[in-house]
């Protein structure tokens, strides 16, 4: 009887039970073919070294009369060269290797006959396309026999991850990246904090329109403020290259000033989300005490906001650390770890090498967002019950101030997109100022033409929508599914795992991947199903984490009545909680499509002829010298974005305004 009382009594599952198992199993499936598996896959190769192996093959020559000769090792042969035909036989997974040129009398004509063969079954070699393996003999004529390749045997060790360190262009990139990445985190949270301080802390007038501006860079590639620095401070072209004195825009500096204006909206968002929540009776208490305003500034509103700080200070870093398009375009000779990637895979075809570069490039970012989610999970609750929301209180000099700070940072933003959209107009920069729209003759460009534009506006609708639908129910399985608590947390960790992995990153795990002929998913690489699958997974996080916070806030008693009712857990989704999470779902399907039009890296290695992209036809026409094309496409993502946002709240504002009528009530 006693055993019985402790024993533990489980729950009995109900068919909706089971069916939100189902379904949380399937998109956590989803999860591990889309991100899982393809990083263990780039691991894998990433440990992977390739050579030719001579000593595993005999050949056996004849003469004119058909009479061979002694057999001969390969090794032997090209020991006997002086110097050696084969020095180095290191390779890649491609490799290939003719033997003919260990012959130096071989001829093709000649009537000499060959005989070939490998020494055990991981001897595999080519005869034209047919593949052959193992110790059976193989009688040649001289055509056919300089038709034989070699093809590389593996071996797993940390060969690549050793030249990779032991190569100094190549290790200098690290150091490259994390001095610029450091440096433009210092300086953008700085910016961005006294610009959210402005907006939150004083009186000054337009504070909707500085908010507007600011978010702007949001809205275009980060190839585009590259684009604008070198027409303006271009040593060559730039109509203010004089305030270089000197130096070159093409660089880190170039890097570090794209950096700031694409990372600044991000670095905002978040501390001006930590300066919201202030309580205002910590003021009063400060100014009962009479504490000066400095003092106050850094015993209440720094502490207050510490971990704001931390956390934009973090995502600025990420961000800056794993970018592709803005030191592709301004760089220069300047190594950053992300280019190495595109450099090793598409100009060299080293893709172990590649993947070494992802491997070391996920290192900083994994560190990044581990400690940021640490400092979240430290933050206490700033705000309760009894608190009193804060309200600025009037002061001419420092409202004046503020409006000035603002105002240049406006001009800051505005400048950049007004460069590019007036290099975008004119014929020849700057020798022929007249406006002209052959620029947006993109027929006329490298870059996939206004099909590129086309196919980035297909892909944006699908991941909005497919994404959308995707993550809003993963976030509610994982969120209303009682139990499961191993489940529930094995599909949590994949669902933040996307944020931690730059997109070139993933974007060379699907190569691996899903351009592997023996995985029955190949059928996707180079369609349009795998660009709106990495970008789908790729923004995955953000998308989650805005759908459970809008899923906490709905209380549990939802689902108490509707299981007390015996109503089907659908039912209550539809019914409820659809038009309660709708502000929700709405911007997830924004923040989706503005970053499927804007996206680079995640892309760059996935797309084909028939789906390329405006953001990937930018950084072609950059590459190709059409920098004002790239300007004109740069501008047309920029407008479609914005058109997509006024479209949004447009949008959001009528449907909110039916569906949530009963908030009213």
């Amino acid at each position: 009887m006693g055993a019985q009382i402790g024993k533990r009594v489980r729950p009995k599952l109900g068919r909706d039970d089971w069916a939100q198992r189902s379904f949380m199993l399937i998109i956590g499936l989803y999860l591990l073919v889309a991100l899982a598996f393809p990083l263990v896959t780039m691991l894998s190769k990433a440990f992977s070294t390739y050579h030719f192996d001579l000593s595993q093959y005999e050949v056996q020559v004849s003469d004119e009369a058909g009479n061979f000769g002694p057999v001969q090792n390969l090794v032997d042969l090209n020991a006997a060269a002086s110097p050696p035909v084969f020095e180095d036989l290191a390779t890649n997974t491609n490799g290939r290797l003719g033997i003919t040129k260990l012959f130096p009398d071989f001829s093709f004509r000649s009537p000499v006959l060959y005989r070939f063969h490998g020494l055990n079954d991981g001897a595999v070699y080519l005869v034209g396309s047919e593949r052959h393996a193992g110790a059976e003999w193989i009688e040649l004529d001289s055509n056919s026999f300089r038709r034989i390749v070699l093809r590389p045997v593996s071996e797993r060790g940390l060969a690549n991850f050793t030249t990779y360190f032991s190569t100094p262009s190549l290790f200098q990139s690290v150091r490259n990246s994390l001095t610029i990445a450091a440096i433009t985190t210092v300086i953008t949270v700085s910016l961005a904090f006294w610009f959210a301080y402005a907006l939150a802390r004083s009186k000054m007038r337009f504070k909707g329109v500085f908010r507007m501006v600011a978010m702007m860079p949001i809205l275009v590639p980060s190839l585009l403020p590259g684009i604008a620095l070198m027409y303006l401070f271009s040593s060559r072209q730039g109509i203010l290259k004089f305030l270089m004195f000197g130096h070159d825009i093409n660089g880190p500096i170039g890097i570090v000033i794209g950096s700031v204006f694409f990372t600044f909206p991000h670095a905002l968002i978040i501390i001006s989300t930590a300066l919201s929540i202030s309580d205002a009776r910590l003021y009063e208490a400060a100014q009962s005490l009479k504490a000066s305003r400095w003092k106050t500034f850094w015993t209440v509103t720094i502490p207050g906001a510490r971990y704001g700080l931390f956390s934009a200070a973090f995502v600025v870093f990420n961000l800056v650390i794993t970018d592709f398009g803005l030191p592709k375009v301004i760089g220069g000779n300047y190594n950053m770890l992300a280019v190495d990637i595109y450099k090793q895979v598409i100009g060299q075809q080293n893709f172990e090498m590649g993947a070494v570069v992802s491997m070391v490039l996920l290192v900083p970012a994994v560190l990044a967002f581990g400690i940021d989610r640490r400092m979240q999970k430290k933050q206490v609750a700033l705000l309760s019950a009894r608190s009193v929301v804060y309200e600025p209180k009037a002061n001419r000099l420092g409202d004046w101030l503020f409006f000035g700070y603002s105002s240049m940072v406006a001009v800051f933003v505005l400048g950049i997109i007004a460069v590019c959209q007036f290099a975008a107009l004119i014929r020849q920069w700057p020798y022929n100022l007249s406006l002209s729209l052959n620029n947006y003759d993109f027929s006329r460009m490298d870059g996939g033409g206004w099909s590129s534009y086309q196919n980035s506006l297909l892909l944006a609708l699908l991941t909005a929508i497919i994404g959308t639908v995707v993550v809003f129910w993963g976030a509610y399985m994982v969120e209303k599914t009682k139990g499961f608590r191993l489940g529930r947390t094995l599909f949590q960790g994949l669902a933040m795992l996307p944020m931690a992995i730059p997109g070139m990153v993933l974007g060379i795990a699907y190569i691996f991947f899903f351009n592997n002929p023996d995985n029955p998913l190949n059928f996707i690489y180079g369609t349009m199903a795998i660009l709106v699958v990495s970008t789908v997974t790729h923004f995955y996080t953000v998308s989650h984490l805005t759908a459970v916070t809008a899923l906490k806030q709905m209380d549990v008693e939802f689902e108490s009545v509707s299981q007390s009712l015996k109503q089907p857990f659908t039912k209550l989704f539809w019914r409820v909680t659809v038009p309660v999470s709708l502000p929700a779902i709405l911007n997830i399907s924004i923040y989706l499509f503005v970053n499927a039009m804007t996206t680079v890296s995640a892309v760059v290695f996935l797309y084909s002829t028939d789906t390329a992209l405006a953001s990937v036809a930018v950084l072609n026409m950059n590459d190709a010298g059409d920098i004002a094309p790239a300007a004109a496409m740069g501008m047309m993502i920029f407008y479609t974005n914005a058109g997509a946002r006024i479209l949004h709240a447009l949008v959001s504002r009528r449907l909110l305004a039916r569906s949530n009528a009963w908030r009213k009530g």
